[in-house]
């Protein structure tokens, strides 16, 4: 589920602390073409898991991930919570390899994978899901 929250912040809650909350910097982007294009889906999951450059949009949010995990995305707003279920239900039905290395990348030990196991059992029976924050 770390990778769903990964992702979460991957593509459609690119930010940084900014006080309370992260940036909403980069809550325009639109979070489709990116995970309908493989070519820019691959950028980004190479900048996640080190093995590419990342942009500077990415590196904001490959920064915030661990905070967002920890916290259950405390500091974003509401676009960016419905960003996180979007890019998680897409990773967790269209690209689960990816998701199993993001999450092996930001929960080594298996924290957050216990912590959000219930979500990610609702992504895979077509249920919704819950991003703490959102209505």
């Amino acid at each position: 589920m770390l990778a769903t929250w990964t992702t979460l912040l991957l593509l459609g809650a690119f930010g940084i602390t900014f006080g309370e909350q992260y940036t909403d910097k980069y809550d325009n982007i639109d979070l489709d073409s990116i995970l309908s294009n493989d070519r820019l889906f691959k950028k980004y999951f190479e900048c996640m898991t080190g093995e590419g450059k990342c942009t500077p949009d990415g590196a904001e949010l490959k920064a915030v991930i661990p905070d967002a995990l920890k916290t259950e995305c405390a500091k974003c707003n509401e676009k960016q919570r419905k960003g996180t279920e979007k890019v998680l239900r897409f990773l967790i039905t269209k690209k689960a390899d990816e998701y199993k290395i993001l999450e092996d990348q930001f929960d080594p030990e298996g924290i957050y994978r216990k912590k959000y196991e219930a979500q990610k059992k609702n992504v895979l029976e077509g249920k919704p899901i819950e991003i703490p924050g959102t209505s």
